[in-house]
This record gives C-alpha cells, sequence and structure tokens, in this order.
C-alpha cells in the first residue's frame, strides 16, 4: 500500500519546500524504497508552459512532454528518476477535468461544489499518480503557503486523504521559516507557531515541523517549537543555509528523519543505512579549485531560477571533472556583452528562451566564440543562434529565423509546417522525449558513445533543411538527426576546439550522480581553455 508523505509550507514563499520534499525523497530511496513526487499548484494555469520565467522559474519538461514546475526537476535530480506529466497537478487542470465531467453529465444533475467534487478529484490525481508505477511512498508537495485563498481545497482534501487511506498512511511536513533578528541577536518562533495554528486551523496536524534557517538553532529552541506547535521534539528538524543544496538530505538524515519517517508510518525499515555515495557526490561538488568560469548568455538573468536546471547541469558537470564551476549569468542585451566580459570566460553556454529581445547579443557571442577557439554550448535557441550568425558568416546578408521575422531572405532557422496551423499557445510545440541519431566520426557521437539517444524537447522552430548544402559546405557539421532524417537535432563547426548545438534540452537529465555527458564534455573543453590561456 503506497504511503503518502504530504509537505505544506508556512511564513513565506520559496521557503525551500521543494528541495525539503526531495532531500526526504533522497533519504527515503537510500532505503531502497520506490518513491515518487507530486507537485501541486494552485494557480489556475493548465501548466506552467505559459508563465512569464521571473513569476515562475524555469519550466521544467517532463519525459512525457508535460510542462511542469521547476521543483519537478528537483525531484528527478535528487531521486534519479523519470517522473510522468501527471506528477505536476494545477488548479486549472482539476477544474478542466470536473466541467468535463459535468458536461457529459457524469454527476446526474446533482449541484457541482468544491466539496465533494473537487476534492474528490484532487484525491484522485494523487491515488492516479501512485498507481502508474506502484510507488512505496509518494511525496505531496503543495505549493504557496497555508492561508492563501487558492490552496484551500488542496488543504481540504489532503485532510480528508488522511482519514480515508488512515492515520499510519499519511505524514504531513510542514515547513517554516524560523527568522534570526539581528537587532534583537535571537531566533523568533512566532513566525513557525503562527503558521502551525494555520494549518491546524484547517483540520491537519504536522507530524513533523522542519524549521529553515539561515544558522542552526539549539536544542532549547527546538523544544519551544514542539511544547507551542504540539510536535514531538524529534520531529522537530532544522537545516539551515548549506553550502549546496545537495547537502541538505545530509543535515536531516543527521537528525534521523529516515528513521522517524519510517517509525511514523510503520515502513518496518533497517535503519543501519549509510548516505556514503551521496556524501561524496557531495564533496565533489564543494570542491574549491581549480575554477572554471562558465557565462550563460541570456534574457532572464535578472532570476536565476529561469536557468536552474542548466545551472546545476553545470555543476554536475563540474563535480565529474573535479573542478568547481563558477557560473556568471551575463545580460544578453548587446550592451552588457562586451570584450571584456566575454575575456573573462573560459566557457560560454547560450540557453533556450523565446523571442527576439537579446537575439544580436547572443549571435555576438557566438562570433566571439568563433574567433576566439572558447568553448560554446548552445541550447535550443542558443543553436538557433549559432545556425544564424554562420549563416552570416557565410554571407546570407541578414539570415535571421522566422520566429523574429515573417519577411525573411534566409530563414535558416523555421517553424514546422504543422506548428504553423496551430493557433494556440499553450501546447503548441514539440514537447517531451524524441529519439536523436548520431552521426559517426562525429563530436556528439564521441561524447555520448552511442548511435541512438532519447532527449528531451520543448520548441517550436527548427533547422530549416532548404540551407542544408550551404552549411555543411561552409564547414558545420550536421552530427544528430531524427531517426528518419528529416530534423537537424545536433550542429558542430569544423576546426574549433568545442562548437556544439543541440535543439533539445539536456539539461533536464543531468543527475549529481549521473551528470550529462554534453555538460561533462563542455566543462572539461573550458577547464582544458583555462589551462592554456
Amino acid at each position: 500500500m503506497t504511503k503518502f508523505i504530504v509537505i505544506t509550507g508556512g511564513v513565506v514563499s520559496s521557503i525551500g519546500k521543494g528541495i525539503t520534499s526531495a532531500s526526504i525523497g533522497r533519504i527515503l530511496r537510500s532505503h531502497g524504497l520506490k518513491v515518487g513526487a507530486i507537485k501541486i499548484d494552485p494557480y489556475l494555469n493548465w501548466d506552467s508552459g505559459t508563465l512569464n520565467p521571473y513569476q515562475h522559474g524555469e519550466v521544467f519538461v517532463t519525459y512525457d512532454g508535460m510542462e511542469t514546475d521547476l521543483d519537478l526537476g528537483h525531484y528527478e535530480r535528487f531521486l534519479d528518476v523519470e517522473l510522468p506529466g501527471i506528477s505536476n497537478i494545477t488548479t486549472g487542470k482539476v477544474y478542466k477535468s470536473v466541467i468535463e465531467k459535468e458536461r457529459k453529465g457524469d454527476f446526474l444533475g446533482a449541484c457541482v461544489q468544491i466539496i465533494p467534487h473537487i476534492t474528490d478529484e484532487i484525491k484522485k490525481m494523487i491515488r492516479k499518480t501512485a498507481k502508474m508505477e506502484n510507488y512505496d511512498v509518494i511525496l505531496v508537495e503543495l505549493g504557496g503557503t497555508v492561508g492563501d485563498i487558492e490552496s484551500q481545497p488542496f488543504l481540504e482534501a489532503l485532510r480528508q486523504l488522511r482519514n480515508e487511506e488512515g492515520h499510519d498512511n499519511v505524514l504531513f511536513v510542514h515547513v517554516t521559516h524560523v527568522p534570526y533578528l539581528k537587532a534583537a541577536g535571537e531566533f523568533k518562533t512566532k513566525p513557525t507557531q503562527h503558521s502551525t495554528k494555520e494549518l491546524r486551523s484547517t483540520g491537519i496536524n504536522p507530524d513533523m515541523i522542519v524549521c529553515r534557517s539561515e544558522k542552526p538553532i539549539d536544542k532549547n529552541m527546538k523544544e519551544k517549537i514542539a511544547h507551542f506547535c504540539d510536535v514531538p521534539i524529534d520531529a522537530i528538524i532544522n537545516t539551515p543555509d548549506a553550502s549546496t543544496i545537495y547537502e541538505v538530505p545530509i543535515l536531516m538524515d543527521e537528525e534521523n528523519v529516515g528513521e522517524y519517517i519510517s517509525n511514523r508510518l510503520k515502513l518496518n525499515l533497517d535503519t543501519n543505512y549509510k548516505l556514503d555515495s551521496w556524501k561524496k557526490i557531495v564533496e565533489s561538488l564543494k570542491k574549491q579549485a581549480p575554477i572554471v568560469k562558465i557565462g550563460i548568455i541570456g534574457k532572464y538573468i535578472k532570476l536565476e531560477d529561469a536557468y536552474i536546471s542548466i545551472k546545476e547541469a553545470l555543476l554536475h558537470g563540474g563535480g565529474k571533472n573535479g573542478v568547481k564551476v563558477e557560473v556568471i549569468f551575463i545580460n544578453s542585451d548587446v550592451d552588457s556583452l562586451n570584450k571584456e566580459v566575454l575575456d573573462d570566460l573560459d566557457g560560454i553556454l547560450i540557453p533556450g528562451g523565446f523571442g527576439e529581445r537579446g537575439i544580436e547579443g547572443k549571435l555576438e557571442a557566438v562570433d566571439y566564440a568563433i574567433e576566439n577557439k572558447v568553448p560554446i554550448f548552445g541550447i535550443c535557441l542558443g543553436m538557433h543562434s549559432m545556425v544564424i550568425q554562420i549563416a552570416r558568416r557565410i554571407g546570407l546578408e541578414n539570415a535571421n529565423s522566422s520566429e523574429f521575422s515573417n519577411d525573411l531572405k534566409y530563414p535558416v532557422i523555421d517553424m514546422m509546417e504543422e506548428q504553423k496551423k496551430v493557433k494556440k499557445m499553450g501546447g503548441s510545440m514539440r514537447l517531451g522525449s524524441y529519439d536523436c541519431k548520431l552521426v559517426h566520426n562525429t563530436m556528439a557521437k564521441s561524447i555520448y558513445g552511442e548511435d541512438l539517444i532519447k532527449e528531451r524537447h520543448r520548441h517550436r522552430y527548427e533547422f530549416n533543411n532548404e540551407f542544408k548544402k550551404h552549411f555543411e559546405a561552409s564547414g558545420l557539421i550536421l552530427s544528430g538527426f531524427s531517426p528518419d532524417r528529416f530534423l537537424v537535432e545536433m550542429v558542430e563547426l569544423k576546426y574549433h576546439p568545442w562548437f556544439l548545438g543541440c535543439q533539445f534540452h539536456p539539461e533536464f537529465k543531468s543527475r549529481p550522480n549521473n551528470a550529462h555527458p554534453l555538460f561533462v564534455s563542455f566543462i572539461k573543453a573550458s577547464y582544458d581553455h583555462s589551462k592554456n590561456g
């Protein structure tokens, strides 16, 4: 029977519920359990696909093509699993499903209400995910904070879930902030007390409270929180700020989180286990030298979460190479890309994105990398930037992508014909995992060591095959194709130490214990460049 661990948050948003959930999952995975995860987002959007990165961070894409919340990326990286798209539940999905059922007459003329119809649908979605893979434990993280209006139906559904599944099968973890007031010289527990009180007013009593803080809190503080929040002292867990997010499972393990959960949910697990392999990974990621400087040339740099999977994949690649990766976010506006900024980099990465803003700066970065033999990695729009700039260099004047202009003589990047017929913005892209066949005697083939790979996509525009001969004659190598050889998936450049663009998003598959080969190779090339000056 699947056990459920529900994670809620209080006091402030962005407190670290996702990392807390993923860390609990990592600990349980170390016990040998099959662990899944669900992220509930209370917004009315169907998915995360049309959300501005500045509002919600990156859009994470699952193998089956769902555009989801970035926390699913944390789950996959910590648990080393691939989660299905139904692992992201939104208010939009819940209400749409209920309304469609009502239109079909499924409710037999009943007045459709929040309780029981909406809450029943929420529980149904949670249980459906649990049954898909026969998970031993499912982590259910509720986005936002307790007290948010939009969260109330979900809290009620989760309260009902405990009653229906039984006390021994559902555990509630509440994540709160314990602030340190410098003027008073002490931590304050009142925010945690009030947040817990708010949660209990919904009929949910937390079984564990995870206290987020800048610095460790002492035993007296834990006893105070346990007393006022009516939670056992051994269930008050402190997770102070860590040097890397991957250290959090170790911090929680030191406070016997696995043992407490095992006892509370009657998992009957052998608690004599170790996180030795995970600790080795963490140590590799904490390495301080040598340093490799990688510049991410993007237009959403004010919010690092917009590129979080890329940043983590770079760190994974650094750990595999035994170097520290210093990620430098650089605005892709032309004015921000002076030679002095680029000269300080060991490698350049141009990430995916949409829209024309900042594209000319990305093209300048490509040109700089070509002229100065600097390793450069282009992902999705990054690959498009490589193709466009090379086209301009070989005489295709004003070559561009049809994403940015409808009147082009040389649309070297163009929309797929079937996509031109789609009028709706949401869900109109090539999404999810697709096969890619690698060409022999290419850098891509040597990096992967395989003939056929699977990678995740999120885009509308493709390499325009009408210009294949132009590019191949200029030294651009087309090193990866769809199995029917119709779609170009990867490009390289002759006589350059490391110039590679891919249409897909390899960052979504990188793990701290299994760094993606493209990122490993890119970091190695960048390190070699740094040594050679």
